[in-house]
């Protein structure tokens, strides 16, 4: 069986605030744990209001404390925002508390606006090879010290703690398979490369200490709910708040709205259809198969599923039918019922 992964962007809805919305993530990894999905990753934002997990490995840490088998990680922090040094020191921290159970993603991508990147104090005139061996460099404080090591990561050094690139384009791609390593591609909002961001990794990865062989993993929007339609005005909330964004409006996640996207003109259908193509929306049935489809079409090692749904109830609800019909479908068979 494929293992399924949870991203979760802690989302701040319209109404509520970051503390309601950072304990809905814990609920959440319980939830995630019980029903036995692989992992849940956060990811670092800044400057939105409708995100929570800007202090990403802060959100970590209170989630792994609240769990206690499901693997907590990264997905991702923006390596450009920090130095490899403060980021070995902060994962080696949280591998040390919660050891064998912490992933560490990175990406380039400062995952905010120039304005606020400049508040972060990255340097913006960076040059493009400054990610690979920022890369390099954070990895190398995970491994045992070298003799005459000037500078150590405590805690950090020879925790080995696992490392995978993010991607959106085929710049990640090259680069993980140039190192060895896992890589995770975000078709859940950047899918128009996908398919040849995979086929570049595992025609060029390069077994390493880390890896012998590719493995990817793939983001999935899943909406699940009783019914076709139920899980369509779901999905309302994630299309309001992806075309604000693209438009230079973002904000609070929106409640779900009626026929959202008839009140929509063609520029921003546009933007729906290019960037959400990733998108299994439906009941238990419709689940099933859209994910089984994304799963043979792509061959993914593992996928990562998130869902932008208002009303967290619903959005536990959301994975609970996920993981009835691909994780448990023989302990729902048993009981005879995905109601």
């Amino acid at each position: 069986m494929t293992p399924l992964s949870v991203l979760d962007l802690s989302p701040v809805a319209v109404g509520s605030d970051p503390a309601q919305s950072l304990r809905n993530s814990l609920d959440l990894a319980q939830h995630a744990e019980r029903l036995g999905y692989n992992r849940l990753w956060l990811a670092e934002h800044h400057n939105m209001r409708g995100i929570a997990s800007a202090a990403t490995a802060v959100v970590i840490a209170h989630v792994a404390a609240g769990t206690s088998k499901i693997r907590v990680g990264a997905g991702g922090i923006m390596l450009p925002n920090h130095s490899p040094l403060m980021v070995a020191e902060a994962f080696g921290t949280l591998a040390s508390l919660h050891p064998g159970r912490i992933d560490l993603g990175v990406g380039r991508a400062p995952g905010t606006d120039q304005i606020t990147a400049q508040a972060l104090r990255r340097n913006l005139d960076q040059d493009i090879n400054g990610f690979p061996q920022d890369v390099v460099e954070l990895m190398g404080y995970f491994r045992e010290p070298e003799p005459g090591q000037r500078v150590i990561a405590v805690p950090g050094a020879g925790l080995k703690v696992p490392v995978w690139i993010l991607g959106s384009s085929l710049f990640g791609a090259q680069l993980a398979a140039a190192l060895g390593l896992p890589y995770a591609f975000a078709s859940h909002f950047a899918p128009a490369e996908m398919e040849r961001a995979i086929e570049i990794y595992r025609a060029r990865f390069e077994p390493s200490e880390h890896l012998d062989r590719p493995y990817v993993m793939l983001g999935l929007n899943v909406f699940a709910a009783a019914t076709d339609a139920e899980a369509r005005l779901l999905q309302t909330s994630q299309q309001q708040a992806f075309v604000n964004l693209r438009t230079g409006k973002p904000g609070p996640l929106p409640a779900p709205v009626e026929n959202y996207e008839e009140t929509l003109d063609l520029h921003a259908k546009a933007i729906l259809r290019q960037a959400l193509s990733c998108s299994v929306v439906g009941s238990p049935e419709t689940i099933r198969t859209g994910v089984q489809d994304f799963i043979q079409r792509t061959g993914a090692d593992e996928v990562m599923v998130t869902g932008q749904i208002f009303d967290h109830a619903a959005r536990i609800r959301s994975y609970e039918i996920l993981a009835d019909v691909m994780i448990n479908p023989d302990a729902v068979l048993r009981s005879g019922s995905l109601s």
